[in-house]
């Protein structure tokens, strides 16, 4: 138990600004194993955007409500997966080969393709999830915000397992999270990354769900082919992708 606590506190760690324990360390062995967490760190962070936003919406309008919650998510994950999509969007956006994608993504300036991705991809999901509370009503647009987290972890959590890292420097920040995981290891992440879609109504999660998947396979055909796998801002872009696939999938049932 207590190695499965330093597992996902090291996940905590890696992919948020929150505090862990001092008596976690920092032991490779903990990065080796944390992708299992990486659904339940997006269940943690999918609640605070949710208590946020609640709380928000006491005293002012949805709309401003929804981007106080989607700042505080941005807030605790130091913008790590935006920073991924941002990254994808120059890299894929300006490079014409591997190389030059992998430079460009590397590169810490912030072109166009990042500014009108990121830009379009987060006014896309405030307007979902304003959307969303008109379709299904406060109690479940919490719900759906955590279940966007950890259904979109998992998407992204899926590619470190089916493809190969792609960086050979050590410098990489996801370096330590590029390992071949187990298939109990996905199993637990699937566990937690459909756990929240429980308490939502069914035929409006499937075509969710259905969304996400279809969101996934295109990201990681689309990564293989582009440059034979995926680097730590793929997985950031897939995350991201991903969670607006969630939000939209819900919008599509009610239409």
């Amino acid at each position: 138990m207590k190695r499965e606590l330093e597992y996902f506190f090291a996940a905590l760690r890696f992919f948020t600004r929150l505090p862990v324990p001092a008596w976690v360390g920092h032991a490779q062995d903990q990065l080796d194993h944390a992708a299992r967490y990486f659904p339940l760190i997006g269940i943690i962070i999918g609640g605070i955007g949710a208590g946020v936003t609640e709380l928000a919406a006491l005293a002012l309008p949805l709309g401003v409500a929804v981007l106080l919650g989607m700042a505080a998510t941005i807030l605790a994950t130091g913008a790590f997966h935006e920073d991924g999509f941002a990254d994808s969007c120059d890299g894929f956006g300006g490079g014409w080969d591997k190389a030059q994608v992998l430079a460009i993504m590397k590169d810490s300036r912030v072109g166009s393709y990042a500014t009108l991705g990121v830009g379009l991809m987060l006014l896309t999901k405030w307007n979902a999830l304003t959307e969303l509370d008109a379709a299904l009503g406060p109690p479940f647009l919490a719900l759906a915000l955590i279940a966007g987290h950890a259904v979109s972890r998992l998407a992204s959590t899926v590619l470190i397992f089916f493809l190969d890292y792609v960086r050979d420097d050590d410098s990489s920040r996801a370096k330590p999270l590029a390992q071949r995981m187990a298939p109990g290891e996905l199993a637990v992440a699937a566990l937690f990354g459909l756990l929240p879609c429980l308490l939502l109504p069914l035929a409006d999660v499937l075509a969710a769900l259905a969304a996400v998947l279809v969101v996934t396979l295109l990201a990681a055909r689309y990564f293989v082919r582009r440059i034979g796998g995926y680097t730590g801002d793929c997985l950031g872009a897939t995350q991201q992708v991903s969670e607006l696939a969630f939000y939209l999938g819900l919008l599509c049932s009610f239409g």
